[in-house]
């Protein structure tokens, strides 16, 4: 689709003047601006949820696309793992920060969220308009004939398969923060195939090594271009999934304002970088940034 040329006040040159800054530097900067919103892990590791790049994070190697479709033993353990993990983030609630947002949203700071979380947390706050662009945790898709089902009917037909499961291993957990558990015996597990035609089930999610819908990128740059500036919210942007929006907002001139917990790879496009917390932060900006005309 055709993306619409950006209107706002400042070229590509002026939005990227400041660098590191402060809060202060941060209101001034999306003050009287409709803003897009993309977040990361960093925005739900204050409601349990821990995150994969943050500066206290372990070493993570996660399952690809290709490991989950071409090795039964990684699919049995993968579904063991997420057959734990998937209870934890169903019982997650929204923090400060996603409260905030959907505030900003209902009095018109904020158009719209972009989110790498697939959590839903953003909705449960309150948020309308959210791109989960990575897909929900709360669905499972079939590869052959594309069916979904509800990720609760498919723990109820893992639970019959595997009696006991979740109990015997609940001293042995470590929660991933893609709906998943790090555990170690996993080699008894029973997988489910799809219930419609046998095929294979993988969760409603965006895998490493797998592509993001064309569609869902679509409307994300679609929101991007909708928006006066580009407000970063709790992500390294170390993967290409996230950070073409941000080296899109700042090549048509657009502010981009980057808070995070440690350094960037989306940095360099920002016109104010801010090391901080996401709860407080976007706390305080909901109580600072008027609504723009």
């Amino acid at each position: 689709m055709p993306r619409p040329a950006y209107r706002g006040r400042m070229s590509t040159t002026d939005a990227r003047k400041l660098t590191a800054g402060s809060l202060a530097d941060v209101v001034e900067t999306l003050s009287g601006h409709h803003l897009a919103v993309l977040t990361g892990a960093g925005v739900s590791t204050d409601s349990g949820i821990p995150d994969y790049r943050g500066p206290n994070s372990p070493q993570r190697t996660p399952m690809t696309f290709q490991q989950f479709t071409g090795d039964e033993a990684f699919r049995r353990h993968y579904w063991a793992r997420n057959h734990v993990g998937w209870r934890h983030v169903h019982r997650t609630l929204p923090n400060a920060g996603h409260r905030a947002l959907a505030q900003m949203e209902h009095r018109g700071v904020v158009h719209g969220v972009i989110t790498q979380n697939v959590d839903l947390l953003h909705e449960a706050a309150g948020s309308r308009h959210v791109i989960d662009l990575h897909g929900r945790y709360d669905r499972v898709v079939c590869l052959s004939c594309g069916t979904v089902v509800e990720r609760s009917e498919l723990a109820a037909r893992l639970d019959q398969l595997n009696p006991h499961f979740v109990d015997d291993v609940v001293a042995d957990i470590e929660i991933a923060p893609d709906a998943d558990a790090v555990i170690e015996q996993t080699s008894h597990f029973k997988v489910a195939d799809c219930a419609k035609c046998g095929g294979m089930l993988k969760p409603d999610i965006v895998y490493f090594g797998e592509t993001v819908p064309r569609e869902r990128v679509e409307r994300a740059y679609a929101l991007v271009d909708e928006g006066d500036a580009l407000l970063v919210a709790g992500s390294s942007l170390t993967v290409q999934s996230g950070l073409r929006f941000v080296r899109h907002a700042a090549q048509t001139g657009k502010p981009v304002v980057v808070v995070n917990r440690g350094a960037t790879r989306g940095d360099r496009y920002a016109t104010v970088t801010l090391d901080a917390g996401t709860s407080e932060t976007l706390t305080d900006l909901a109580e600072s940034l008027p609504t723009p005309r």
